[in-house]
């Protein structure tokens, strides 16, 4: 894993292979898009981490926002809860590539690396 990246709040932290694929994504948009990433019910280990981008007028007040060169991560309060201290990454692997997440709360995680139980 490369080095996370640091918001000034360290509630989601991401690598700089993750922010320059975020970035390249969200540059395919052609909008100026912010990410949402949290969690819902399912997956292999109970909870699966969801991850999109989303218009910043739909950013709530409740929403932790968390700040990367002007390029905006939320997650609601709930989802919090269990990715707090999470660590985005990204691998151009052939095998086991894409985003990976790093979460500190998990108490077990799922073979495909997207689910989780806290």
């Amino acid at each position: 894993m490369t080095q996370a990246i640091q918001s000034q709040q360290r509630g989601i932290m991401m690598t700089d292979n993750a922010l320059k694929h975020v970035f390249e994504l969200r540059q395919k948009q052609g909008t100026d898009l912010c990410l949402r990433v949290g969690v819902r019910g399912g997956g292999c280990s109970g909870m699966s981490y969801t991850m999109d981008f989303e218009d910043p007028s739909n950013i709530q007040d409740t929403d932790e926002v968390f700040d990367y060169e002007g390029f905006k991560v939320i997650s609601d309060p709930k989802s919090m809860l269990y990715i707090y201290g999470l660590v985005l990454d990204y691998s151009d692997a052939l095998i086991g590539g894409g985003f990976q997440f790093t979460n500190p709360n998990a108490t077990q995680t799922c073979g495909c690396g997207t689910s989780f139980s806290a």
